[in-house]
């Protein structure tokens, strides 16, 4: 029998002394709880994706000086630990089998993933071979993230005869990821025969969010074992054959793993960059509800400051709204009218805009007056601004560039507005009360920046456009493809021409959490100057 602790560790990028201390303590830990083994995930020690630092010759070096201090914390443990290494010109993506104070071996990744926000073969050569290890009495293959995911690879673990896979990994969140990883484990174990340990990265980095919800696969492909999701954890399990697991099911609503996630994620966005508060823009809408509303219950209500900044087209009701949600959460808010600036802004430019109807200009002097107010809060006092734009307004460009698209964060920048209502109601249940209001809820979506504006007077209802965007920009579809799905055409072809001409706004949007399978950024890189029609 054979005892496996798997510590799930929220690391941060560069930060070799405190990834340091994280891997130490939990050797400690690991002993104390009687483990033979002890599982780091992926890049563990210098955190991920370090992206272009791994250019830099002081930053790989720092982190092989730095695993040689967790080396004589080892005594009695096999440690195996994610770090990169170089060898002549060349890095690999690897990790470091220490035994009982002794290295004893280097694995290096061999399967590079390239797609998406992976982008390793910028960085790292590839390893060579699979690598067959003894301990006590039991033998294991190492492999790190995307090595279990290629037929191929798995396919020749098939010949060895192993009595468990080990798999390391950063593997970043998405909607959905959770099961198609158990999905590929279960399988993975089920076609060798062995048990299986899978050790993912929990922690939030930049637009990234590690879920963690490590696992434990029988031989027969069961789900037998398995770390919480979206923090740090220590799962210690041990491996007998003769045994009969439990299969584990643990099943968490769309909702509920969205506010997970956008939690970590911000929270460690937060820390990890030295922010002490926050402050967001409400306006009695939906999505500044969820957003302040979710930074009050992450980082507590008195880490978040609220700004009104109502104008002649505000509503008394979104008006109330917007301060209800702030008491309800116990958030302090400021009302600061934008009446004065917006008229000083009108007159000033009254030479050349005064000529024809009111159109978008003066829409956009409001929201851009309202951005210069949350950046002089920022300014002033260090605040980091959360912007409160959804994918769907992000997608079609239904946002003012250096108006409402400011802020240094995006907590809904890859969340459709139909999931930010499903978010909002989620939030009113965990909180055990009605924190946003059901008017908010209910009310149609609107700017308020003309009289009787409705989102709908610009774009198609949300429940008919976040399926086609889905389809647009998640899978690729083309027009007539998705007219085929059963949409109709002209609004199709609408939803694309906003998609596509809008690139240039999406290009300068502050940095969110990815949430989709495909987040704008990394995962979607388009031209903003293109002559490709539909």
């Amino acid at each position: 029998m054979l005892k496996i602790a798997l510590a799930q560790i929220n690391p941060c990028v560069g930060d070799f002394a405190g990834n340091t201390e994280k891997i130490i303590s939990s050797l400690d830990a690991a002993r104390q709880k009687k483990a033979d083994i002890v599982v780091f995930p992926e890049l563990a020690l210098c955190g991920c994706p370090p992206e272009d630092l791994l250019l830099k010759k002081h930053f790989v070096d720092k982190n092989r000086q730095y695993l040689k201090k967790i080396i004589p914390h080892t005594k009695g443990l096999l440690a195996l630990v994610g770090f990169v290494e170089r060898e002549k010109d060349c890095l690999y993506n690897a990790c470091a089998v220490v035994s009982d104070c002794r290295l004893e071996d280097v694995y290096r990744k061999v399967h590079l993933p390239n797609y998406g926000v992976f982008d390793e073969k910028r960085y790292f050569s590839p390893g060579k071979e699979i690598k067959i290890y003894e301990y006590k009495g039991h033998f294991f293959c190492l492999t790190i993230c995307e090595d279990v995911w290629v037929d191929s690879y798995v396919s020749c673990l098939k010949d060895q005869s192993l009595d468990l896979v080990i798999n390391i990994s950063a593997s970043p969140f998405h909607l959905g990821k959770i099961a198609i990883r158990e999905k590929r484990l279960s399988s993975l174990a089920g076609e060798t025969g062995t048990f299986v340990c899978y050790c993912n990265l929990a922690g939030g980095q930049d637009d990234l969010v590690f879920d963690g919800t490590s696992k434990v696969f029988s031989p027969q492909g069961k789900l037998i074992g398995q770390a919480r999701r979206f923090q740090e954890d220590m799962t210690v399990f041990s491996l007998n054959r003769k045994k009969k697991y439990k299969t584990e099911r643990i099943r968490v609503k769309e909702e509920e793993e969205t506010f997970q996630a956008l939690s970590l994620g911000l929270y460690d966005y937060v820390r990890k960059n030295n922010f002490k508060k926050v402050v967001v823009g409400v306006s009695g809408g939906i999505d500044s509800a969820v957003v302040v509303a979710l930074a009050a219950l992450t980082l507590g209500p008195d880490n978040v400051k609220a700004v009104l900044m109502p104008s002649r087209f505000t509503s008394r009701e979104t008006l109330y709204d917007a301060g209800k949600v702030c008491s309800n959460l116990g958030v302090e808010y400021y009302q600061v009218s934008i009446e004065n600036a917006f008229n000083a802004f009108q007159e000033m430019l009254k030479p050349w805009l005064s000529s024809g109807a009111k159109d978008k200009t003066e829409e956009n002097l409001q929201a851009r007056v309202r951005g210069d107010i949350l950046m002089a809060f920022s300014n002033k006092f260090g605040y980091l601004v959360l912007n409160t734009g959804n994918k769907s307004e992000f997608s079609c460009g239904y946002c003012t560039l250096y108006g409402d698209m400011v802020g240094g964060f995006g907590l809904l920048k890859d969340v459709y507005k139909t999931l930010v209502y499903k978010l909002a109601r989620q939030i009113n249940r965990k909180a055990g009360k009605r924190v946003i209001p059901l008017s908010t809820i209910k009310r149609p979506p609107s700017a308020e920046l003309r009289p009787n504006q409705r989102d709908s007077d610009t774009l198609p209802l949300y429940d008919q456009l976040d399926p086609i965007l889905k389809l647009y920009i998640e899978e690729d579809l083309s027009l007539e493809q998705i007219v085929k799905k059963g949409f109709k055409r002209e609004v199709v072809k609408k939803v694309i021409g906003m998609v596509d001409a809008n690139e240039y706004k999406r290009r300068q949007a502050a940095i969110g959490i990815k949430i989709t399978p495909k987040a704008f950024g990394k995962d979607r890189r388009m031209p903003i100057t293109s002559k490709f029609s539909l």
